[in-house]
């Protein structure tokens, strides 16, 4: 059985658990990561845990007092390497950090239930997050723009990851009713300006050059940032600015960028084909060179994971779409 590591334990799968008095359900009151792997490396991982130990200090999660970045680097690793016997050869990790701050005050004297942080590392395979998505590297994905608007950073800032997300759950919801297929919802922020998914970046491309809505009221993905890092190593131009629909909808090109999937084709927005409705030339080229550089075909392996797949599709949501009611 795969083991998570709990509050510097390692304890089965299923026996990970937390109080229903702790401030994560009370609040949401949680930071987290997820990364993935290429051929079981470890992609990006110390990014990752920057981002998360920027989170509990903005938070004030006392996190560096109980665990140094490079100890929990040596956790997640020995996560992977309990769990590897339990991964299939064709498997990739994916790592879940949680990191919630707690018993609220008023519950501390529960008897025989944890006090303080937990820090809790799950490792499950990547499949399970991207089964289904193969098709979109060839249908691309058509973006809707929610009444839902993204939280801006005047609010609560977005460059923070954490798990209070019931914004993204209804935009998500409200997408769903959407017709057609593969609508996934791209929100703006108060201002009408293109924000982010729900769980993902968004790019377009227009004469040779990339944009990206300025990093302000969205969070700065791993994956976005090794986009630029691309840009910078292909001779592409790639600009942060304000992004409106109008933009979106005159762009030659566009894409989302995340973590489990690297990159995946927006061919159209709110029904209105994007350049040719395929993915675009440079799109690709940059897809192709993230796979070279991490040496897996990244959309070979995202296939053959959906074609070969024994899940059973069910009615809960994903985190990047609410499935559609029949």
């Amino acid at each position: 059985m795969r083991q998570v590591y709990f509050n510097g334990e390692f304890v089965d799968e299923g026996e990970a658990k937390i109080s229903i008095y702790d401030s994560a359900m009370m609040f949401g009151d949680t930071i987290f990561e997820m990364t993935r792997s290429f051929h079981k490396e470890q992609f990006k991982l110390r990014e990752h845990l920057e981002r998360l130990y920027a989170s509990a200090k903005y938070l004030h999660i006392d996190l560096e007092e109980i665990m140094t970045m490079d100890e929990m680097e040596q956790a997640v690793y020995k996560t992977i390497e309990m769990n590897e016997p339990y991964f299939e050869k064709d498997d990739e990790h994916r790592i879940m950090i949680d990191v919630t701050r707690g018993l609220l005050s008023i519950y501390q004297d529960v008897v025989g239930t944890h006090t303080g942080l937990n820090i809790i590392i799950a490792d499950f395979p990547l499949r399970w997050t991207v089964e289904g998505m193969g098709k979109l590297f060839d249908t691309g994905i058509n973006a809707v723009i929610p009444s839902q608007r993204a939280i801006p950073a005047s609010l609560i800032d977005p460059k923070v990851k954490n798990r209070s997300r019931v914004h993204y759950l209804m935009a998500n919801i409200e997408v769903s009713n959407y017709e057609g297929d593969n609508n996934w919802a791209l929100l703006l922020d108060t201002d009408n300006f293109i924000a982010e998914g729900t769980g993902d970046n968004f790019f377009i491309v227009k004469d040779g050059k990339l944009y990206t809505p300025e990093p302000r009221n969205i969070l700065r993905g791993i994956s976005r940032g090794y986009i630029m890092e691309l840009c910078g190593e292909m001779q592409i131009e790639c600009i942060e600015k304000n992004l409106d629909v109008y933009d979106v909808v005159n762009a030659d090109e566009a894409f989302m960028s995340g973590t489990p999937f690297c990159m995946l084709p927006v061919t159209s927005i709110n029904g209105q084909k994007i350049g040719t409705g395929k993915m675009g030339h440079i799109t690709e080229k940059l897809l192709n060179v993230w796979g070279e550089n991490v040496g897996v075909d990244i959309i070979g392996q995202i296939k053959e994971w959906n074609r070969t797949s024994k899940k059973q599709m069910t009615d809960a949501p994903s985190p990047y779409f609410f499935k559609k009611k029949l």
